[in-house]
């Protein structure tokens, strides 16, 4: 399996929660893992808001960040450029999805076709679920 994750599915693989034996076994069972460079901006934020929100201790969170950055570097990093963004404002519009969902979902969809691949893409929002879906991603089961 070629495994494309956004944010809100690798954060489980870090911090324990509902959903994180799911990624942890489709992360087990990828031959290739990918994400959108913005992750790693988006992760770190993540941790940032659980930190201010009393959700994660401050020396725990050092530590996931310290782990996510030591793994940072087995992903395989979709860039962002013009044309991307592009693709992004168009499916943005079509599905109503946030900004950064429909990077992440254009990344997902730019990096199938370059692979000649299929790709699932890991989400937990559901209206990423249901727009790869409809754009030919499948998801991981």
């Amino acid at each position: 399996m070629i495994l494309y994750m956004d944010t809100s599915a690798l954060i489980k693989r870090y911090i324990y929660e509902k959903g994180t034996d799911d990624v942890i076994g489709w992360m087990e069972d990828a031959d290739m893992i990918g994400t959108a460079l913005i992750t790693r901006a988006e992760f770190s934020a993540t941790i940032a808001r659980a930190i201010r929100g009393n959700r994660l201790p401050e020396a725990a969170a050092i530590e996931t960040l310290d782990e996510f950055r030591a793994n940072w570097l087995n992903y395989q990093h979709i860039a962002i450029d013009e044309s991307l963004i592009a693709r992004a404002d168009g499916l943005a519009v079509s599905h109503a999805l946030r900004g950064y969902d429909a990077v992440h979902l254009a990344c997902a969809l730019t990096w199938q076709e370059l692979l000649g691949a299929q790709v699932s893409l890991a989400t937990y929002d559901f209206e990423m679920r249901e727009a790869a879906q409809k754009n030919g991603l499948s998801l991981p089961v």
